[in-house]
């Protein structure tokens, strides 16, 4: 029989695919508005038709994989794509291409929050009220793909009453699991569909010490922050531990980091919410919101600190699942547990519209006026989210201006 001829890619093949990989995710980087839902529509025409990097078959299941994972859903189907084309460095070349620009947009934006004192500007509330349309918009469209029957739409009204009671951590955790559980139970039959084999750029071994790493630094760093008791350790644990325990990603994370960072006086309620409805207005991940509390929190070192502790454990849990994905999708267990958690995390997200969103930014008739109609621009007329954002803005300015 004759032996394959197939020539190994060589350092300089690696490297071009590594700089593709960059160069694409910096287009998307600076151009995908919308939040994650949107962004899996970015990435499928860019990846999926123009490219042809992955079937549409292959691009579901990395698209399930990453909903089903912790963590930023579409940054960790970025990072996946990237692995896949270009190994362990094109995830991270993915990662930094998509990331970067919204991240150093929002640090810009909390530096002049900060340094020049805009708090209390009308403008500032107009960013809230966006926030409130953008995220009733996700909770609309997550309703209408996830919620498909009587059984999903009781385990997100459950999970909805049970965050709005218990407001903790712990609490949707507990939700997320609980879902996860009953999801097996009941859809634990349904037949996953076949599909093609992955090529995976990171070997098992790799994979599996990226599982232990997540598990360990999720233990190490509570005990490091209690003995130590330095700030940057104790950012560095609650910004890790909100990216390794939300599910969904994106508005999902906004409760968690809510409770890490407000009460500990870091952060005011104020300028928390002022720069989540300015994360509407830029592109990229929501994550990205991390840079932005950072930059408050401690300058341009703990952006950066805030934006990696918040995204190591995307890349832990991307790098140390792919290895072993194909094995795992072919298990309708796995499904039915997904199942049940994407429809806790539509809860999740109706929680969060309803507290801190709407309680802080919903404070007049003119407000809820504003707020019905950025809903209405968004969805029916399929306005851009950087118009609503400059609507938001100055509707809010007209109402300070006229004392409404």
């Amino acid at each position: 029989m004759k032996k394959s001829t197939a020539v190994p890619p060589t350092f300089h093949d690696k490297l071009d695919n590594i700089l593709e990989v960059l160069k694409v995710a910096l287009k998307l980087g600076v151009t995908s508005f919308g939040g994650p839902i949107a962004h899996l529509g970015y990435f499928h025409n860019e990846y999926v038709k123009k490219r042809k990097w992955l079937d549409d078959k292959t691009y579901t299941d990395l698209v399930a994989l990453c909903q089903f994972l912790p963590g930023p859903a579409s940054s960790e189907l970025g990072i996946g794509i990237g692995t896949i084309r270009a190994g362990f460095w094109g995830g991270l070349a993915a990662w930094l291409g998509f990331t970067l620009p919204s991240a150093i947009l929002l640090a810009a934006f909390a530096f002049l929050l900060q340094d020049y004192r805009f708090a209390g500007a009308s403008w500032l509330h107009g960013l809230k009220i966006v926030a409130v349309a953008i995220v009733a918009q996700a909770v609309l469209s997550l309703w209408q793909k996830l919620v498909t029957d009587r059984k999903l739409a009781t385990i997100t009204l459950c999970s909805m009453v049970l965050l709005l009671l218990w407001q903790t951590a712990i609490t949707q955790v507990a939700v997320i699991v609980l879902a996860g559980c009953i999801g097996f139970l009941l859809y634990k039959k349904v037949r996953p569909v076949e599909s093609a084999k992955l090529q995976i750029g990171v070997s098992k071994k790799t994979g599996a010490i990226c599982i232990a790493a997540f598990f360990i630094l999720l233990i190490a760093f509570p005990l490091l922050r209690q003995s130590s008791g330095r700030l940057s350790v104790s950012v560095a644990d609650s910004f890790y531990r909100s990216g390794a325990l939300v599910f969904g990603g994106g508005h999902v994370v906004l409760p968690l980091l809510a409770n890490e960072v407000v009460p500990s006086g870091w952060v005011t309620r104020e300028t928390f919410l002022a720069g989540y409805g300015a994360a509407q207005a830029v592109p990229g991940p929501l994550f990205t919101f991390s840079a932005f509390l950072g930059e408050i929190i401690g300058g341009i070192p703990g952006a950066i600190l805030c934006l990696c502790a918040i995204f190591l454990p995307a890349f832990l849990l991307i790098y140390g699942a792919l290895p072993f994905w194909n094995q795992l999708r072919k298990n309708s267990a796995i499904g039915g547990a997904l199942i049940g958690i994407n429809a806790a995390v539509v809860g999740i997200l109706l929680a969060a519209l309803y507290t801190p969103l709407c309680t802080s930014a919903i404070l007049s008739p003119w407000d809820l006026g504003l707020s019905v109609v950025l809903f209405g621009l968004l969805v029916y007329w399929e306005l851009p989210p950087w118009v609503i954002v400059i609507a938001g803005v100055a509707g809010s300015m007209l109402a300070g201006a006229a004392g409404v």
